[in-house]
């Protein structure tokens, strides 16, 4: 598997078929003398924002406090990586769907007729 042909920018579906986003990053860990071992992926939040502009991260994570509420999902979680990537988790249940909704409400909500 090629993390970033595989793994990185795939649509990420719950436990219940609901698309949770894109993987925006992933975990790594490292241990000295072996080779690097995919802990887990990241979706959302302002991990995507930091790839693309430093500074437009740093504003969105001032907004949204800390890290931009970031959902980390374990690899031991996720299930079938095909053309989505299956994960064990219910997306409610994570901040998955935080910066959607400010998102939505900040912005979007604005637009007139949107």
């Amino acid at each position: 598997m090629l993390i970033g042909r595989d793994i990185m920018d795939q649509q990420v579906v719950d436990a219940r078929g609901r698309l949770m986003g894109k993987v925006d990053g992933v975990v790594l860990e490292l241990h000295e003398g072996e080779a690097a071992h995919l802990a887990g992926i990241v979706i959302g939040g302002t991990t995507l924002l930091w790839r693309l502009h430093r500074g437009l991260a740093r504003w969105a994570e001032r907004k949204l406090g800390g890290e931009g509420r970031i959902t980390y999902v374990p690899w031991s979680k996720v299930g079938k990586v095909g053309v989505d990537i299956k994960v064990d988790v219910e997306a409610p249940r994570t901040p998955a769907f935080r910066w959607e909704h400010w998102v939505r409400d900040h912005f979007i909500g604005r637009i007139p007729g949107a």
